[in-house]
């Protein structure tokens, strides 16, 4: 995606997949790169993850650089930061790439958990072959900032280890960033609906169907994803005019998710299945 204007809001999906890449011939159509979001707001760059569908649009930015983005990572399981090391523009001197994201309880800051964990001294890449200027900014789960006019609340959402929810919100338009949580069985996550309020774009964490969720003989009860039907009782309850569902289950082909679409849209008309390349303009 090309670099935007200062009056646009865009969000495009780079890896859509949960836990791990699915790449053949099942998975063609919705792509199996895992988590990574790219916002273009007021003609900033935003990145939320860095599963592998970060290598590709490392691949996309090639020709603008250099570039200046500011990435946000929800969690540190290895299906949101294994793309890390292989996102081009790291290794080009006149990047610069600003990195948020919660500090662990084992690390003393995100600048050593990036370093130690996220490109630790046995990844693929040597670390030094990062030649970025790369700035680190530590979250607290709940932190409201700002980045010039653009305004960023987080959240914590359930999950084994934790993660952290991200609400932008520009010019009266509002995306809600929800992977990796669980749903609670007795009530609807109170943090989650705090910020998804009548958001534009609700991206949920709908890794299964209730079917699959409940399954006696293999349930998913505790894994930390939710379900779509979940998904759209958490956009109707917070007033979301789109939901957008995300984190595939990588067993899931796109045979599969053209018969969930069917199924979401009857229940939700406005709700889209996310898939690499989906664009969608919010201004």
């Amino acid at each position: 995606m090309e670099s935007t204007s200062l009056s646009e809001f865009i969000v495009q999906f780079w890896g859509v997949r949960g836990s791990i890449p699915c790449p053949g011939k099942e998975t063609v159509r919705y792509g199996g790169n895992t988590s990574c979001i790219e916002m273009q707001v007021a003609g900033k760059r935003l990145i939320f993850d860095g599963g592998s569908g970060l290598r590709v649009l490392g691949q996309s930015l090639e020709p603008d650089m250099p570039v200046e983005a500011y990435m946000f990572f929800t969690h540190y399981h290895w299906d949101h930061i294994q793309g890390v090391p292989f996102f081009s523009p790291a290794f080009a001197p006149d990047n610069c790439l600003h990195i948020y994201g919660a500090v662990p309880p084992d690390s003393s800051s995100m600048k050593q958990h990036f370093w130690d964990r996220v490109l630790h001294s046995e990844a693929l890449v040597p670390q030094h072959r990062i030649k970025a200027d790369m700035k680190f900014y530590d979250l607290l789960c709940g932190d409201t900032f700002t980045l010039d006019d653009i305004k960023f609340e987080t959240g914590p959402l359930n999950h084994p280890n934790g993660a952290m929810g991200y609400r932008v919100t520009w010019q009266g338009h509002s995306v809600f960033y929800c992977t990796d949580t669980e749903h609670f069985p007795d009530r609807l996550d109170e943090n989650v609906l705090h910020l998804a309020r009548e958001a534009d774009l609700m991206i949920y964490d709908a890794m299964y169907t209730d079917e699959e969720y409940h399954n006696p003989k293999s349930p998913k009860i505790g894994w930390g994803h939710s379900t779509w039907q979940e998904g759209v009782k958490v956009a109707n309850a917070a007033g979301v005019k789109r939901l957008v569902i995300f984190h595939h289950e990588p067993n899931h082909s796109d045979d599969f998710l053209d018969r969930l679409d069917g199924e979401v849209k009857s229940a939700c008309p406005n709700a889209v299945l996310a898939r690499e390349g989906l664009v969608l303009n919010l201004a």
